[in-house]
Order: structure tokens, then sequence, then C-alpha cells
């Protein structure tokens, strides 16, 4: 009786987590459905009541002026390096930080580990960040949006405790046979590390992706400002010009528009992410394991 009891409670649990996650689903992927339908659809089809999930009519003209303008281009452009560059840097700054703390040999390893927590809770604030940028010459510079967060706390730990995790034996054993520090951080532990790092990586490039505040205090000049800053722009203001500029407005409708600038924004991550999925899962949950 008691295993028939257990069994019908799994089944039960598993009916309601197959039901969680379809509602989910339908509500992750309906609005995402919405805005495609709209970036190709006429004004017609747009201002009309309803849902509209599946184009019935289409009109690319949104697409069409989105392409031509030249400041998406050039935000775009922003976009992709500042991503890359800074995905790259927090990476490379992560994975140096969390190994060393990973090791039992480190000296006062609790405090410096403490240290580094210590980070997560308290911080200098807006304004004393923005008078750090501006008394060191970044104002203006892709250097802004990415040296101040180059390094999370958050991942550093993860990276620190999945590193944790690997046997020590593995570096004994390398050390037994002539490897030295340099060699079995690069063969052995980086190799091993990948999941973890796959992780950081898109952690930190969706972050760098979707950030426009601080390249909105940061950047004064627009031909440097981020895809997002101008996507915000777009939608607050419902006009982009052809040429990029202020004087010639697009004649389209603006909810097309709004809505092909955003599909247009989303196409890399959506791209990327199913490449990096099985390692951002197993990245997590192994660097989750308390060392």
């Amino acid at each position: 009786m008691l295993r028939k009891s257990y069994r019908l409670s799994d089944t039960l649990f598993m009916i309601f987590v197959y039901m969680a996650l379809s509602l989910l689903s339908v509500v992750t992927i309906l609005p995402f459905m919405q805005v495609i339908t709209l970036s190709m659809s006429p004004a017609q089809v747009v201002n009309s009541y309803g849902f509209h999930f599946i184009p019935t009519q289409f009109d690319f003209s949104g697409y069409q002026q989105v392409m031509k303008n030249q400041l998406i281009w050039t935000a775009y452009g922003n976009t992709i390096i500042r991503t890359v560059l800074a995905t790259a840097i927090t990476v490379v700054l992560t994975f140096l930080g969390a190994y060393p703390l990973s090791k039992k040999s480190l000296p006062h390893r609790t405090f410096w580990t403490g240290f580094v927590v210590l980070t997560m809770f308290f911080s200098g604030g807006l304004i004393p960040a923005y008078i750090l940028i501006k008394s060191i010459g970044l104002m203006n510079s892709m250097w802004a949006l990415i040296l101040p967060g180059a390094v999370s706390t958050f991942l550093l730990l993860i990276v620190r405790n999945f590193v944790h995790e690997i046997p020590e034996a593995l570096e004994e054993s390398a050390k037994m046979d002539g490897a030295n520090d340099i060699y079995i951080l690069r063969k052995i532990i980086l190799p091993l590390s990948m999941p973890v790092l796959a992780t950081v990586s898109l952690y930190t490039a969706v972050h760098h992706w979707n950030a426009w505040f601080d390249s909105m205090l940061y950047i004064q000049t627009e031909s440097k400002q981020v895809l997002q800053l101008i996507l915000r722009k777009i939608i607050l203001d419902g006009e982009l010009s052809a040429s990029g500029t202020e004087t010639s407005p697009v004649a389209v409708n603006t909810q097309t528009m709004k809505m092909a600038t955003l599909v247009v924004s989303i196409i890399p991550i959506l791209c990327v992410y199913p490449f990096l999925q099985k390692y951002f899962v197993k990245g997590t949950l192994i660097g989750s394991i308390k060392g």
C-alpha cells in the first residue's frame, strides 16, 4: 500500500511539473510569436484588435527600414565588440581569480574568499562609480562599459566551487610526471573547467548584449552607443530615420518598425544559446556544490 501510494504521489508530482513547464513554455513562446508576427505584418493587421500569433498578411517594410538604417548597424557592431571583448576578459579574469581561491594551500584562503564575498553585498553606488569612470578618463569609451563589471563575484564563486571539486590526485600525478603548475593549469584544469566556463560565457554575453543603462551614462557620442540603447530610443520615440539622423522620419508603421528591430536584436543570442545550453546546465549544477 505504501509503495502504491508512493508511486501515486510521484505520478501526481510529475503531472504538476509538466503542467507548470507547459504553462511556462506557453507564456514564453506566445509573446515571442506576437513580436515576430507584428514585425512582418501591415498596418491594418497591427492596428486591429486582438492577438496576432500567426501572420495572415506580410509586409517587410519594417525590416527594410531597419536594414537601411546605418545607426542601427553601427550600434550592432558596437554591441558585438562589447559582448565578445567583455566575455573574453571576464572568462579569463574569473578563471584566474577562482583557481587560487579553490586551493587549500593558498595562505589565508578563508579571509580572501570572505573578502571577495563581501563585494556581493556592498558597493560604492552609482555616483561614486560615475566619478571614478570620469576621473580615470574612460568616459565616452568602450572600456567604460567593460572594465567596471569585468569580474562578477557570483560567477567567480561558481567557478571556484567547480574547480574545487576537481580531484587533487590529477594534479599530484601530473607533478610526479614532471609537469609544472602552468602546464597543469593549461592542460588539465582548463579543459575540465570548460562546462563552467561556458556557463560564465553565456551569463556574461547575455548581460552585455542586453545592457543599455551604462551606455546611457558613460557614452555621449551617438555613433558609440550600443544596440539596446538605440532600440530603447526607437521604442520610446517611435521614430527611426532612414539615414540614422533625426531629419528624415520613416513612413512605416511604428509598431512594425519596433517589432522588426526587436527581432533583429535578439537573433544572435538565439543562435548562440542552443550550442551552450548543455554546458550551461552542467556548469551551473556542478559549480553550485558547496566547497
